[in-house]
């Protein structure tokens, strides 16, 4: 019986564990690509980065606050994929992160970057701001706090 029962936790426990998903560049093309009224603000950020760390309670925050309109945050993990169990899964769930986690499994940044932001150099933090549909799209290449995201956000959804 206490066996059963401390199976049944594990599961329980891995239910409300907090999901990184391992994607490819084509899923965050796809997003960035897709033809609807949703804002998306995705920020770009790694455990070993101090700035991306501190500033990802203001996604959080974010996330709150415009719960009810078109608006989504995908935090877009730049760890090594060997670090996915180690670092990036045991930092989500001690910061209790909501928003959606993903850990872009593309090795070769060269790839990719300049198709997120022409003039992105790939340091990090980085975020982009966009909204396919009204046409608009802002890039910031360094660490951000909630008023800045906030008052950025206002004009992608205060139409």
């Amino acid at each position: 019986m206490e066996k059963t029962q401390r199976k049944e936790k594990n599961i329980v426990a891995k239910l409300k564990a907090p999901t990184v998903l391992e994607v490819k560049w084509s899923v965050l093309e796809k997003l960035l690509n897709s033809n609807t009224d949703t804002t998306y603000i995705v920020n770009f950020w790694a455990t070993w980065c101090g700035p991306c760390v501190k500033e990802l309670p203001c996604f959080e925050e974010l996330n709150r606050n415009y719960a009810s309109q078109k608006v989504r945050i995908v935090l877009v993990s730049m760890d090594f994929v060997d670090d996915m169990e180690d670092r990036v899964v045991p930092m989500v769930e001690r910061m209790k992160l909501k928003n959606t986690v993903w850990l872009l499994n593309e090795p070769d940044a060269n790839s990719w970057i300049e198709r997120v932001d022409a003039n992105w150099s790939g340091a990090l933090p980085a975020t982009l701001i966009i909204n396919t549909k009204q046409q608009k799209r802002v890039f910031y290449e360094k660490s951000l706090d909630y008023e800045t995201l906030n008052r950025k956000l206002s004009y992608f959804v205060d139409e």
